[in-house]
């Protein structure tokens, strides 16, 4: 059985992967937040409990939870591979500095391997080793005041933004931020080497020139996706990936979405998720025409089609899929109401199966909208979750779904 299936938005869900977020949030710091991706620091004893209960809401639902710390430790199979690993992670932090190099290799070689890849996560401080101008450092070195030797990670719980999978394969992302590049590498060694995942067909790789990220990327049907053509995700990016899925895929349609390029709409899922077959969770200010790009092989000269359009996303997906949209506005007709509940993740939901979601509590006028129209809420706590600026669909990358 193929271990990747993903055709919908909205299929019974099967199984999931997820990180419960860990250290990197404790080295969050005021100075460093804007590097970091972050606005604001979350408390990790509650981001985790809170977390927990996402999963728990997942377990009693049926999904089968994986976790992204136990699929790296199962891909790193023998000593060299797990070499390879460490050495990849430490070329791409740009560190010089041989000493630095040679002690952080013998260091995280020392550890166990999963919190190895715990302390990868993490980022490791300076003060972990004792520096010195005896070390060989360089002037650039000895007056950085950046408290880490390695980045943290702090978007990790995230897992939806570093590879996207897409139909019976995986796009690996290339990041649009500096500070959430490496996250990708994890996605390479479980593609390459993790027993269940390794024969897994790859549509993008995260060495490939253009960004492209995971919340960008919605599949509409099993032959219809939705990009976002955002902030994070490139046209290029776009016009690659689609060349690909057409030819190795049934895929025969993207939908290029041009939304705002703001921190607000960072990405198409921020804004925009399916909740039933023909229903679909959305901001204000994505209900109005727009330009979207309607993209589709040409047989011709084995290239694609791209025809401009300016028309509400409704009308495009009604068209594309066949069928009447229900969009369902987020904070209601209220642009005070949506702003806030879209800042706070509500049009972020997460299909365990069609008509049935999982929202943010706090979000409480776009949810009593839900219920009023048909959908089942299981609401969860994010008072801690929610300042990384992500909700339930951003925090699970869906492995396996049902066929609708």
């Amino acid at each position: 059985m193929n271990k990747i299936k993903i055709k919908s938005e909205v299929g019974n869900l099967k199984k999931v992967l997820i990180h419960r977020p860990g250290n990197e949030l404790n080295h969050l710091t005021p100075k460093w937040l804007n590097e970091l991706l972050f606005d604001d620091i979350p408390w990790l004893k509650d981001a985790q409990n809170e977390h927990d209960l996402f999963k728990e809401i997942l377990e009693n639902e049926g999904v089968e939870i994986v976790y992204l710390v136990d699929l790296v430790y199962e891909s790193l199979i023998n000593d060299d591979i797990t070499n390879k690993f460490v050495d990849q992670f430490i070329n791409e932090l740009g560190v010089n500095n041989e000493y630095i190099k040679s002690m952080l290799k013998k260091y995280l070689l020392s550890l166990d391997k999963k919190q190895m890849i715990s302390e990868m996560m993490s980022g490791i401080p300076k003060t972990k080793f004792k520096l010195s101008d005896d070390n060989n450092l360089s002037l650039k070195d000895l007056t950085n005041d950046y408290p880490f030797i390695t980045d943290p990670m702090p978007n990790l719980y995230y897992t939806r933004d570093p590879f996207s999978t897409i139909i019976n394969g995986v796009s690996i992302n290339k990041m649009y931020h500096k500070a959430r590049q490496r996250e990708t590498i994890f996605g390479e060694y479980i593609f390459k080497y993790h027993k269940d995942y390794k024969n897994t067909s790859i549509y993008y790789n995260r060495y490939n020139d253009y960004p492209i990220e995971g919340g960008d990327i919605l599949v509409l049907s099993n032959n219809v996706l939705a990009i976002g053509l955002s902030e994070r995700t490139s046209a290029e990016a776009i016009e690659s990936l689609s060349k690909t899925l057409f030819t190795n895929t049934i895929v025969n349609k993207v939908l290029a979405i041009d939304i705002p390029k703001l921190r607000t709409f960072m990405h198409l899922d921020t804004a925009l998720t399916q909740v039933d077959y023909n229903t679909f969770l959305v901001h204000h200010d994505l209900l109005i025409e727009r330009d979207i790009f309607i993209i589709t092989p040409n047989n011709e000269n084995n290239n694609i089609k791209i025809n401009k359009t300016h028309q509400t996303i409704q009308k495009a997906f009604s068209k594309a899929l066949k069928m009447d949209i229900k969009m369902i506005p987020c904070g209601g007709n209220d642009k005070i109401a949506s702003d806030r509940e879209q800042w706070n993740d509500g049009a972020n939901a997460l299909a365990i199966r069609p008509g049935v979601v999982i929202v943010y509590e706090r979000n409480t006028i776009t949810n009593k909208l839900l219920k009023e129209s048909g959908i089942k809420v299981i609401e969860m706590k994010s008072s801690e979750l929610s300042r990384g600026r992500g909700g339930p669909r951003c925090m699970s990358m869906p492995l396996y779904r049902e066929d609708l």
